[in-house]
This record gives C-alpha cells, structure tokens and sequence, in this order.
C-alpha cells in the first residue's frame, strides 16, 4: 500500500530495559516520504527509539549469508519458478490432477524445518511407473557411461535406501543414508532457488532437493530438477568424500561473494555437479548429475558429436550455455581432487574482505577476518595433525 516491503525482521529483549524489546528490520522501498512519516511515527506515537542504518546499498556492502544451518531455513521457500505454478509449456500445465499434486508436494517444502523427519510421500502408481522407465533405461547406461564413484555407490543405494524401479526411494531414508556417508542431507524444496541461496546450503552440505516427479505424459523429459535428477543424478555422487567436498567448496566460495561472481561459480557448479565429465584412464566417464538422470545426453555426452576441452574455471566460469538442450561443450576434470585445487585457487580470487570455514561440530560457519582467528585455526589443524602422528605412532 505504501510502496515499501518488509525483507526481514528479528527480535529480542532489550539489553537496556528488560521489559522492551528490539527489532531489527530490513525494508525495501523508494517511497521516501512514505519512509520518512512512518520513521516519525514510531518516534512520536509510541516513543519507539529507532535507528536508520542505511538508505543506500554500498558497493562494498556483503551480501547477507547463513551463518548457521538453521538459518537456511529463512529462505528455503524463496523459490524462483515452477513450485505449484507450471508454465504454460510445462507437459503438465493442463493437467489439473498433476497440478494439484504439485501442491501438495509444494507445501511439504514451504513447511519444512531444519531438524524435523522429512515428510514420506506414498507415490502413486503412476508416478512410480514414470520413475520405473527412468530408473530401468538409465540403469542399463551405468555400467559403460557412469564414473567409478557412481557405479561404486548405487548398489548400496539399492541396498538400504530402497531404489528399485518399482519403487521411489523417501528423501528421509537417503538423507541419513548420505549423512552416514559424507555428512551432506537432503532438504526438501518446491522449486528453484536463486544461485546464491543454492550454493549456501551446499556450504553446510545440504542440498536442497524436489520431491516432486516429472509428469507421466513425458517421462524421459523435464524442463525442471525433479525426484529422478536428485536421486539417479546427484545423491550417489553426494555419498563420495571427496566429490562431497568439491560440491561444499562451490558453496563456501559462494558466502558473501559480489553478485558477479555468484554467476561466476553457478556457471561452474553447471559445468561440473550439473554436467562435468571426467577421466579414467583412457576414457571419459559422465559425473554431472544433468548427464546421470538423461538417457539422451548421456549417450550424447560421450559420443564424439560435442566439443571436449579441458577444465579451465578462468574459461569455465564465463562460458555460456544452454539450459533446454543437449550442451555442445563439455569441461574435463583429471580428477575430483584435481578440481577441488582448481576451485580453492579461484575461489581466492573473490574479492571479499574475509575467509570462511565451516565448522562440522557446531554446524556454523566461522569467519575468517582477523589474526586471532587465523591462528585459532592454524591451532586447530597443527591439533589434528598431531592427533594424526600419534595414531600413526600406534600402528
């Protein structure tokens, strides 16, 4: 009504006089006047003290960023596209059925709280049929198309998280399965997220992931990540220490970073969690999660109709791409190590006026922005390094 948006807003008692309170709140808005009337307001109606931090966004100004993994919960529900609202060129858009369905789905993501039991979802017939064709097909590709680290985990996916292609595994079950694993979960969200807040929750290893199946019509095509991209593409790869720790450097790299450089970064994470290839031996396998859950670009990925080149990030991070058809370029990593290096060694060169490192016991991250803290940590790894000599020492 008056042109400005409340953003965000929080709470708590007041250090001065314990029976008020203080709040902080972020607003967005030109209504100036508005602004102003309202500030006075406060001021006089109500004898409210209030403080106006800043009108103007500096350039130098750090984007916001969780510090905790609780707080990924403030915008979780942030959703960009598709959630329980399809576009009209979505194979599901007229069916009302399947769209009423998406709602469901999309009120299990907006009411999830961090720490709660992801809510289990009894599929029906139809969704498991799609999710049985996808499942057979790309099961049979595996074998001569998939990365070591794939084929090594989905024998144990199929073992304790019930994937078999007359039935859709519960992200609750795989979820403890990967923190079993690597430590990453699973989150449950309705649709797509923005870059930034994506590869925030990969900084605490959660990866948020749909519940939702692509619609039965059309069941080797999506114009969206749905359960069979997640499952089939991402979570074997999720349970690998060292890609796990790949995917949570994209997302440390992430906090805090300019606007430029998040595009940056969800360029790479496209070229590499989405669509990477990488080497064994002689050959090159598929790990993208975007190449693992398509029977087509699977094949494609590896025949010798795309271009092949090395991964580069300075060349990587900058190359456009399409997003609904087959890629025509594809970055080779020697290795997940190797990429990990590569990834540390840009990410230095975001210009942001600290580090960060996440903290697995408190689940927090820690900025890095002074010399105590510095040797804080250089104290905690010559510990472990110790603590690594006098097992040795024991053997």
């Amino acid at each position: 009504e008056k042109g400005i948006n409340l953003t965000h807003i929080e709470s708590r008692p007041s250090r001065l006089n314990k029976d008020e309170y203080e709040f902080f709140i972020n607003l967005e808005g030109k209504n100036v006047p508005a602004l102003d009337k309202i500030i006075k307001s406060l001021r006089s109606d109500i004898g409210a003290t209030v403080h106006e931090l800043s009108r103007t966004k500096k350039k130098d100004t750090v984007p916001w960023f969780p510090r905790s993994i609780q707080e990924l919960d403030r915008f979780a529900n942030q959703i960009l596209s598709y959630g329980a609202e399809l576009d009209a060129d979505h194979p599901g858009f007229k069916d009302p059925v399947y769209r009423a369905r998406r709602k469901e789905f999309a009120d299990i993501a907006y009411n999830y709280r961090h720490g709660q039991p992801i809510p289990r979802v009894t599929y029906t017939e139809e969704e498991k049929k799609t999710w049985g064709t996808v499942f057979r097909e790309l099961k049979s590709l595996y074998p001569t198309h998939a990365c070591y680290e794939h084929n090594h985990v989905f024998p144990l996916l199929e073992k304790y998280c019930g994937y078999r292609e007359d039935n859709i595994p519960q992200l609750e079950d795989v979820s403890n399965f990967l923190q079993s694993c690597t430590g990453f979960r699973l989150r449950p969200v309705a649709g797509l997220l923005s870059s930034r807040d994506f590869l925030a929750g990969l900084a605490f290893r959660v990866f948020h992931s749909t519940q939702y199946i692509r619609h039965a019509s059309k069941p080797m095509y999506t114009p969206e990540p749905d359960i069979c991209h997640e499952l089939l593409g991402h979570v074997p790869l999720f349970a690998d220490p060292s890609f796990a720790q790949f995917s949570q450097e994209i997302g440390l790299a992430s906090l805090g970073a300019p606007d430029d450089f998040i595009e940056k970064l969800a360029t790479v994470y496209w070229f590499t969690v989405e669509f990477g290839l990488c080497k064994e031996g002689d050959a090159l396998k598929a790990y993208g999660a975007g190449l693992l859950s398509s029977f087509g670009e699977l094949q494609y990925c590896l025949s010798s109709k795309p271009e092949i080149q090395p991964l580069v990030l300075e060349k990587t991070s900058v190359q456009n791409y399409p997003v609904t058809e087959f890629q025509p370029i594809y970055y080779v990593a020697e290795s997940f190590k190797d990429a990990k290096d590569k990834l540390r060694k840009f990410a230095q060169t975001i210009p942001r006026p600290f580090s960060v490192r996440y903290n697995p016991y408190t689940q927090r991250i820690e900025v890095l922005d002074n010399a105590k803290q510095l040797k804080n940590l250089a104290d905690t790894i010559n510990s472990k390094e110790l603590q690594i000599c006098y097992l040795e020492f024991l053997k």
